[in-house]
């Protein structure tokens, strides 16, 4: 049974969690253990390790229902099975003016002249083709990381041109696609129908397609594993067996298209700066022996000596909420363009406009960053937009989680066709939409 819980640890099963449980399927699992949590429990720790899908259910039952607990009115409510998308690229040779209409908002964007859809650093700012300073605001899509890995599929839900043009209707200019080392590489027992050359594929067409709607994508090593253990969740960092090995892959893939940004890591969590910079050994867990951590500098050399030039995407400690050592202990890039990542929920330690001020403020004065990752483990939306009305005022990125049909709290949407979830998504659709004319990438 669950057991007093600090909030420290409650902020880490938090993120395992969110992270673990299976979305197809895991959604109704997901809501009472986040109720658990925001009552001041934990989760038992074999649990909270435990292989993704084996949810034990002595532990978390089902629900059924919608209910709301915790502190200041923040529960769970059900979340339902999830499901996600795919896409190709398109040259601007000419100034035009593309106006996107979704339900209940219209946003006008305009892409300038002088060639292909392209972002890349200029000191703390990311640029366009053309010069202009812009500012990625977006969604993350999950399912890449994880169908594949069940054994079910690529993507949770449709990956068509429909679809992208759902996404794009909301006037969003970047989607991030969680991917998976394993999948991509093709090893560790994954069903080769997805992965290896299948995965790849899926994965470049998506890309393509979001470039022909203007929309920048991260790619995200989000799900990995040491040796022959099947990537199944989130690690406290990428491993030397593996991710240098898929960054070099996905480097030489993307490296001609200059729509894409490459995010290193998820959530490195639970290691030293040092580790987080150079790569350690990280003790047996369990069942887990002992493996060694590769560091930011081995994927970013990784990634240049694949010949790729387009940013790169680094997350700080802390499941990426803690920029507080990431100036000290940046990884030398030649090319300068290294973008700081932030993951911004009302569990993260980093959670107030005054922590944001005195650790993300900094970073941002010296190079862009970008949150990766927004979202709140309630449905309502007071946290979002206090980050949102933030990362505005202070010139940062931000993408929401996430653009599935899992339900609330995490949800953004209730159809693939764009219509968005009654709170989070329909709050996050009025934001975009409120935001002033913006040149694309």
């Amino acid at each position: 049974m669950p057991t007093a819980c600090s909030m420290a640890a409650r902020t880490r099963h938090a993120k395992l969690l969110h992270r673990r449980l299976p979305p197809r399927g895991g959604g109704q699992y997901r809501s009472v253990v986040l109720l658990v949590l925001t009552a001041g429990l934990c989760v038992p720790a074999a649990f909270v390790g435990s292989p993704l899908g084996s949810i034990p259910v002595t532990h978390v039952m089902p629900v059924t229902s919608t209910s709301t607990a915790g502190q200041g009115g923040k529960g769970a409510q059900k979340s339902t099975t999830s499901r996600k998308p795919v896409a190709s690229t398109r040259a601007t040779t000419s100034t035009t003016v593309s106006t996107t209409t979704s339900a209940s908002a219209t946003t006008t964007t305009t892409t300038p002249a002088g060639g292909a859809l392209s972002v890349h650093v200029a000191g703390n700012q990311l640029v366009n083709g053309a010069g202009q300073p812009v500012r990625l605001v977006g969604v993350d899509r999950s399912g890449t990381e994880y169908a594949c890995a069940q054994g079910w599929g690529i993507f949770d839900g449709p990956s068509d041109q429909a679809s992208v043009a759902a996404v794009a209707s909301w006037g969003i200019n970047a989607v991030r696609i969680p991917l998976n080392e394993d999948c991509w590489l093709g090893i560790n027992g994954v069903d080769p129908q997805w992965s290896g050359q299948n995965y790849q594929q899926a994965i470049e067409q998506y890309v393509a397609l979001l470039g022909a709607a203007n929309i920048v994508t991260i790619l995200d090593l989000h799900w990995s594993a040491p040796g022959d253990e099947l990537a199944m969740g989130q690690q406290v960092m990428a491993d030397a067996d593996h991710s240098t090995s898929f960054w070099s892959s996905v480097a030489s893939a993307f490296r001609s298209n200059p729509a894409v940004i490459f995010d290193l890591y998820n959530e490195p969590n639970n290691i030293s700066w040092d580790c987080w910079l150079n790569g350690c050994t990280i003790p047996a867990s369990g069942s887990t022996p002992a493996w060694q951590a590769t560091g930011m500098q081995s994927l970013v050399d990784a990634v240049r000596q694949a010949g790729a030039t387009q940013p790169v995407l680094i997350g700080g400690l802390d499941w990426a909420g803690d920029l507080s050592g990431w100036l000290a202990n940046q990884p030398v890039d030649p090319l300068h363009q290294e973008v700081a990542s932030v993951h911004v929920y009302n569990f993260s330690g980093c959670a107030s406009v005054q922590c944001w001020d005195t650790n993300y403020a900094p970073v941002s004065a010296v190079v862009p960053v970008i949150a990766g990752e927004v979202g709140e483990n309630s449905c309502t939306v007071t946290f979002p937009d206090t980050f949102f009305d933030w990362a505005d005022a202070n010139d940062v990125s931000y993408l929401a989680w996430t653009w599935d049909t899992w339900g609330c709290p995490e949800a953004l949407i209730n159809s693939y066709d764009g219509t968005p979830s009654a709170s989070w998504g329909a709050a996050y659709q009025t934001h975009l939409a409120s935001l002033p004319s913006r040149p694309v990438a």
